[in-house]
Formats: C-alpha cells, structure tokens, sequence
C-alpha cells in the first residue's frame, strides 16, 4: 500500500517547528501536520510571506499555527530564533530542516560562507544543535533534514568549501544537499552514542513543483537550463506529493534513526516514500566527522 498524507498518526499534544514553511515542501509539510493536530511553528525568513501562509491555513480550517522569524543566512538570527522559541515554548518534539536555496549566482551569508552551504548545512546544523535540549525528555522526538537528488552527484570541497574559486552553482548545490544527508547521518550516529532517545533521519522529494527550480532558472538566465527544465516537466509532482518522504521520515512508526526516504518511483524522481539509497559519501563515518568538525569551526568562527 502507498503512504499518503492519510497514513500519519494523530500529533494531538505534539509540537514541530518547520523551516521555510511558507511555500512548496514546507507548507505542505505545515498543512499536513496541523490537519492531524500538531502545532506547529512556521520558522521563516519573510514575516510577510509567513503571516500569508499561516492566514491560508487558517482559511482552511486548520489551527494551532505559530510564526518565528528565521533567517539561516544569518547565525545571529538562528540564535536569536532559539532563544525565542525556547523561551515561548521549553520543548520540542519534531524539527523538519526543510528550508533550502538553489543554485543561485555566488553569494555569501552573513558569516562570509558560500551561501547553499551556509544555509541549507551550516544554518540548519546550528539551529538543530540549539534545539536538541529541548527535545531531549521528549517522547518519539526527531530530527529530519531534507537533502535531494543532487546529493548524488555532490562533493564536499575540503579545500574551498566556499567556492571562492571558480564558483559552479549547481556543484555547490550538490555538494549543500551532501552535506545535509552526512549531517542527517552523523547526527543519528553521535545520538545513539550518547544514548539519546532523538532520532536524525534524512528524505528527499524527487523532482517536485516548488519555487526553488523557477527562481534558480530566473537566476542563471540560460535559455538552454530553460528549455530543460520545460522538457521535465511531465516528471515533475506536487509540492504535496514532494513532501511525503519528510513527512514518512517524520510520523511513521516503523521509521528509524539514519533512515533515509525518497520516492518510489522512476529511480526517485516522483512517487510514495520509501526507504532508499543515500549518497556513498554519506556512509563513510570519517568523511562524516571531517565534515562536522569543518562546519563547527566555521559555526565557532
């Protein structure tokens, strides 16, 4: 039987905090949530865009919905966000790193760092570390970060991380959504040896109609990129359908800590969650804890 939306348990009494909640993957995974009862808190960098979300949700019968603001290019305002949210809130039973940029011209975050690293590794990695107290005590607590596709052809570049030479903007794509499966990954292993009760998984959604691939588009300005992205369309799925390996990764009992979900269907491009395949780099536990301690020096700097 194919997992769909109908499958998730009740999350009556439980509380998640959604990254990039106003739009594609994060506000479907918002609405499906809030449809069986969780609250959950919308952490977005527009306020604007996430008082529009939220008034959606609302529209449609849904409650129990909350904003933070949040923007991962910038640690100051990650810290700031956990101190807000800890202080409104004392726990956590659910974070779903779903925020992500792609492919843009290079820029940097706040900090100086490439930006798809900074924001969909580096700012996720401190927020998740910010975080993981307050869901310590809490009962089937998880952490799911989502990567994608691109993770499989994606490198980790030790010795310009930030692509301050010779920038390619979908190779350092690749080599953020690496780094979020990895961390996804390390993360899960570091918590069993602590014998922490929180569990790290990973998903990614296959090839799904959001706001990333146009704006990317837009970015480059390549008519080819154009007229490729207009030859996949008919792969393409809903931003709904996009969001079921996350919200798998999330709810469903039988998931498991280092679980990795993706679609079933045409070597993941689009269909129902399934456990799948992680990038091989992701399974070498020293290439791994290179990368953690790379990304805490460049959180510590």
């Amino acid at each position: 039987m194919a997992w769909t939306v109908d499958d998730i348990p009740s999350q009556e009494g439980r509380l998640a905090l959604v990254t990039g909640a106003n739009s594609g993957l994060g506000l479907e995974t918002v609405r499906a949530l809030a449809a069986k009862q969780a609250t959950v808190v919308l952490a977005c960098r527009s306020r604007q865009k996430a008082e529009a979300a939220r008034t959606q949700l609302l529209e449609q019968g849904l409650t129990g919905l909350d904003l933070l603001e949040l923007d991962l290019a910038d640690l100051t305002s990650v810290q700031r966000a956990i101190t807000s949210f800890a202080d409104r809130y004392g726990h956590l039973d659910l974070l779903i790193n779903n925020a992500g940029v792609m492919a843009p011209p290079r820029r940097t975050t706040v900090q100086g760092r490439e930006l798809q690293f900074g924001v969909n590794h580096l700012g996720h990695m401190a927020l998740t570390q910010g975080l993981l107290a307050l869901m310590e005590s809490r009962p089937d607590a998880r952490v799911v970060t989502v990567t994608s596709g691109a993770q499989y052809f994606g490198k980790i570049r030790w010795d310009d991380p930030d692509w301050e030479q010779g920038y390619e903007r979908y190779s350092a794509y690749g080599q953020s959504k690496l780094a979020n499966v990895m961390f996804a990954l390390e993360l899960d292993a570091r918590l069993q040896e602590q014998n922490s009760s929180i569990r790290s998984l990973a998903a990614h959604p296959g090839v799904a109609r959001t706001e990333l691939q146009p704006t990317a588009i837009a970015s480059g300005g390549n008519r080819f990129e154009a007229l490729a992205y207009r030859l996949m369309d008919p792969l393409f799925q809903s931003a709904a359908m996009g969001a079921l390996p996350q919200l798998h990764a999330a709810t469903a009992p039988t998931a498991q800590g280092g679980d990795h979900f993706g679609p079933n269907q045409l070597g993941g491009l689009r269909g129902h969650p399934v456990r799948c395949r992680v990038a091989p780099a992701a399974h070498n536990r020293e290439e791994r804890q290179r990368l953690w301690e790379l990304s805490e020096q460049f959180l510590d700097a």
